[in-house]
């Protein structure tokens, strides 16, 4: 039991610095930064050709979330060549600024 609670500490001190960077995005950068992410994500219905599936949409998405995806589209870790090209663009700060100007607006 001691040892369950001693590792919950340490993951949740070790996840502070990741909490700080999210906190750190600007709303209003974010904004003026996005309408290259409108082109898809804000269509309603829109469908992706290759690979096909829905666009999912970024409104409303937890700010961490859109920081993790952009990174592994930026690391090659998660798939989709478009992302992957928009994402090795992105620097951490335009990534901060697109996650806190999504977060705060509707799904």
């Amino acid at each position: 039991m001691y040892r369950r609670i001693l590792l919950l500490t340490l993951l949740s001190f070790g996840c502070a610095p990741l909490a700080l960077a999210q906190s750190s995005g600007d709303p209003a950068a974010g904004e003026r930064k996005a309408s290259m992410c409108a082109g898809c994500h804000g269509i309603p219905g829109y469908r992706n050709a290759y690979p096909a599936y829905s666009v999912p949409k970024l409104g409303g998405q937890h700010a961490q979330y859109i920081v993790s995806a952009l990174k592994a589209y930026q690391g090659k870790s998660r798939a989709h060549p478009t992302m992957q090209a928009i994402a090795a663009g992105l620097s951490d700060q335009d990534m901060a600024d697109l996650a806190a100007y999504f977060a705060g607006t509707k799904p």
